[in-house]
C-alpha cells in the first residue's frame, strides 16, 4: 500500500502530465517569501507557520500587530495630549512584548 506522500506525488505527476498544473498562477516559480519569516526567531518559525496555516494567531503575533497599529496611530495623532497617551500605550505594550519574549527565552522556546 502506498504511503500518503507517494499518493500525493502520484496525483501531482498526473496533474503535471495532463497540463492541469500549468494553468495555475505562479506555476514553475518559487513560492513567495512569507512576510516576517526572517524576523521570526528560528525556533518559532515552524510552530508559528503551522499555527498560521491552521488559522490560529499566537498571542505574540497579536501583540506585534497591536504594536504596529499603535505605531501607525502615533504617526496620525493630531494633538500633543493624544500623542503622549499613545506613546504611553506603545511603551507599555513594548514592555509587555519584551517580558513575553524573555519568558520564551527562559523556557527554552527561543
Amino acid at each position: 500500500m502506498p504511503t500518503q506522500d507517494e499518493e500525493i506525488a502520484r496525483h501531482l505527476r498526473e496533474a503535471l502530465a495532463s497540463g492541469e498544473l500549468a494553468g495555475i498562477e505562479g506555476f514553475g516559480k518559487p513560492l513567495p517569501e512569507d512576510a516576517g519569516w526572517n524576523a521570526t526567531p528560528e525556533a518559532l518559525r515552524m510552530p508559528f507557520k503551522i499555527l498560521k496555516n491552521a488559522g490560529f494567531v499566537p498571542p505574540e503575533v497579536e501583540l506585534f500587530h497591536e504594536r504596529a497599529a499603535l505605531t501607525a496611530a502615533l504617526a496620525a495623532c493630531g494633538s500633543e495630549a493624544e500623542r503622549t497617551a499613545t506613546r504611553q500605550k506603545l511603551s507599555d505594550l513594548e514592555q509587555k512584548i519584551a517580558l513575553r519574549l524573555e519568558a520564551l527565552r527562559v523556557n527554552g522556546t527561543l
